[in-house]
């Protein structure tokens, strides 16, 4: 008895620590880096604005219009890249599901071919495609997975990739204006609040990597920080010439 409970525990354990990182990031990654692309790309724009020496109003405008566009064009490039992908998709799995009805022998032995060139021995590999087979939308769902390497049943949103890439990169282009709607007079608050929201991007997309914290967000601040300054001496630049 105690024996199977010493084994029973062992088990446990293993189950317990055999976990691995989501490696797709799930939704967390395209959230945070949709908030990371408005945060930079809106920052940058402001402080190029801002270089010119163009009054405070201007700058503000700025801020609101690049959040407005740039949402509106991340949503509008999610829906038309994720809706194109899905067409392709489904256009594929109208082939397979046309194969699977005109030739379902031969879509059955070419099951079971996958599984042997996977190690699985020819007569068992034969017996499972035959089992699996039986079922038309399991027998498509399997030549999916196998030959394309997608889950019919989980194909992505068009609408809900691009509300969620409007929102995360509205949310993130934000953050530079915010100061200015909140009563500051100057571009440094903004500055301030955007490099500290880069840091802290930074810091949760190490959630799915390996990499620790401070490195990541300090990585983020870095690269948008120097895209803020290379902006504001282009607009500085640019508004001497101009002016």
């Amino acid at each position: 008895m105690a024996i199977i409970e010493t084994e029973a525990t062992l088990h446990e354990a293993h189950r317990d620590n055999h976990t691995h990182r989501d490696v797709n990031g799930g939704w967390l990654r395209p959230a945070v880096f949709g908030a990371m692309d408005g945060l930079v790309s809106n920052l940058a724009l402001m402080t190029g604005v801002a270089g010119g020496s163009v009054s405070q109003q201007t700058v503000v405008l700025t801020g609101l219009a690049g959040l407005a566009a740039g949402a509106f064009s991340m949503a509008a490039g999610e829906y038309t890249s994720v809706a194109s992908q899905r067409e392709l998709v489904e256009a594929e799995l109208d082939v397979e599901r046309r194969e699977l009805r005109k030739h379902p022998k031969d879509e059955e032995a070419e099951l079971a071919a996958l599984y042997q060139a996977r190690g699985v021995e020819p007569g068992l590999a034969r017996e499972v495609a035959r089992q699996l087979s039986k079922d038309p939308e399991q027998a498509l769902e399997i030549h999916a997975r196998e030959e394309l390497g997608i889950d019919p049943g989980d194909l992505p949103s068009p609408t809900v990739a691009a509300v969620s890439s409007f929102g995360s990169f509205a949310l993130g282009a934000l953050l530079p204006v915010l100061p200015y709607l909140l009563g500051a007079s100057s571009l440094w608050p903004a500055v301030l609040v955007a490099l500290l929201g880069l840091f802290l991007c930074g810091a949760v997309v190490a959630k799915v990597t390996a990499r620790s914290w401070w490195y990541s967000g300090l990585r983020q601040l870095a690269l948008g920080g120097a895209a803020a300054g290379v902006t504001y001496a282009l607009g500085t630049l640019f508004g001497t010439a101009v002016g």
